[in-house]
């Protein structure tokens, strides 16, 4: 059964993310003292005292054109209203009403869609004046609530009750199961394509894009379907180096986005073909790895790449001399602006979740160790010999091995690298991280 739905709108800086962030039990929205800091839909599944919906954080309603990003952003806030159960009505009790309040009252009391008005920031009696002012809306009694401190849940939990309320269970997924939703965040420098990418996929406009570099602030995960397989698609911040991140908003973005990769099962590392690779694709891709998530590149706005064979193995060397504890991760090339390129995406990046889940019989893995150490046996450091026992997978996403044996400690990087890459080759882990344990009993004769 799907989740009912419940919107959050207001003019920015009433605390709409606050509110977000209560509901749904942890700090998703990025929340500032700058207005305007939320710019797409986000979505999360939220509880109030044992109720439970899907929420929608959205932007704050300016009165812009349509074309301007403020415009852009309203066009997204008037989808999540439309596609909801139920809005909440956010308006600022210390502050009193303003125009904009009133404007987004007229449209809202236009819309099919029923409304809760709450009038937030409430606490104490500072916002008494407001509460009594929100009436004249004509929506009825506002909830007074206070977002930042829990204050009138209760109040809320009984207005939201009608409209959110169901009879069915809701169905659970095990989130380890080939049949659970891909989590598949998609990440890379400023102006990369991200969120066209991800629109194109959608085959709507969900995420707002434009010129501007940086539009994206939140990490944005959406619920889709490709080919009748489920996909939690990520949208995240573009990462620029360190550095030109001086905004506090951006360092709050581009932290929000490094969450996302660690919330994800797979990351597509999007480049633009126009420019080419530089040493920040690698740094991310690198960090992406470190994590242990599964990786793919792609290659953005290939309809407009010039000279693309070169180009495509210019960046694959690159790739290869820069990536060296893992090689040949896999390289692809899209258009977000066609859409060509997106199925083969789709299909590596479930392949490649399929790798990065695969469990080794212990006894398969130990008979290849042993062709393994004879091909190659282990150095003596110091003329001691390291005695390598037998070889056990102990995790999963990402897979990870761990050797026992007398000694193999002293196993040097090399022949750590040497024993990884026999594992990717022989199991078919392809290009996804692998890590390797060592674990050596300490033997009280041996003298060092």
């Amino acid at each position: 059964m799907t989740l009912p739905v419940v919107a959050i709108i207001g003019r920015p800086n009433v605390g709409k993310s606050t509110l977000f962030n209560r509901l749904v039990g942890k700090r998703l929205a990025l929340v500032d003292d700058q207005p305007g800091v939320t710019r797409d839909r986000r979505e999360g599944d939220a509880q109030l005292l044992g109720l439970e919906f899907r929420i929608i954080d959205t932007a704050g309603y300016e009165d812009e054109d349509a074309a301007t990003l403020p415009g852009r952003m309203r066009a997204q806030t008037e989808a999540a209203v439309r596609d909801a159960d139920v809005a909440l009505f956010l308006v600022d009790a210390r502050a009193g009403l303003t125009p904009l309040d009133e404007e987004i009252a007229r449209w809202l009391r236009a819309s099919e869609t029923p409304v809760v008005l709450v009038a937030n920031k409430a606490e104490g009696r500072a916002g008494e004046a407001g509460i009594i002012e929100a009436m004249a809306l004509g929506m009825g009694e506002p909830i007074a609530l206070s977002a930042e401190h829990g204050e009138g849940t209760a109040d809320l939990f009984e207005a939201l009750l009608p409209h959110v309320e169901r009879d069915e269970p809701v169905e659970e997924v095990d989130p380890d199961s080939p049949d659970a939703p891909l989590k598949l965040a998609v990440v890379g420098r400023p102006n990369a394509g991200k969120s066209t990418l991800i629109n194109r996929m959608l085959g709507q406009d969900r995420l707002i894009t434009g010129p501007e570099a940086g539009i994206t602030r939140d990490s944005i995960a959406i619920d889709w379907e490709w080919q009748g397989r489920k996909v939690r698609l990520i949208d995240t911040a573009g990462m620029r180096k360190r550095a030109r991140v001086q905004e506090k908003l951006e360092k709050l973005s581009v932290a929000d986005a490094l969450r996302a990769v660690d919330f994800a099962e797979v990351v597509i590392l999007l480049l633009d073909a126009t420019r080419g690779l530089e040493v920040q694709d690698i740094k991310i891709a690198d960090n992406v790895l470190k994590e242990g998530r599964a990786l793919i590149i792609a290659l953005n706005k290939w309809d407009v790449a010039e000279n693309e064979s070169s180009l495509f193995n210019g960046v694959k060397a690159a790739l290869d001399e820069g990536l060296a504890q893992v090689k040949g991760v896999p390289l692809l090339t899209v258009s977000a602006a066609t859409g060509k390129g997106i199925d083969t995406l789709m299909k590596v990046a479930f392949e490649t979740r399929d790798a990065w889940s695969r469990r080794v019989p212990t006894g398969a893995l130990n008979r290849w160790f042993e062709r393994a150490l004879e091909a190659s046996p282990p150095p003596a450091p110091g003329g001691k010999r390291i005695k390598p026992r037998y070889l056990t997978q102990i995790n999963v996403r990402p897979p990870s091995f761990t050797l026992f044996g007398t000694r193999v400690d002293q196993l040097p990087e090399s022949y750590k690298r040497y024993l990884i890459n026999g594992i990717r080759r022989e199991f078919g882990f392809g290009a996804v991280p692998v890590r390797l344990m060592l674990r050596a009993p300490k033997n009280p004769f041996d003298r060092e």
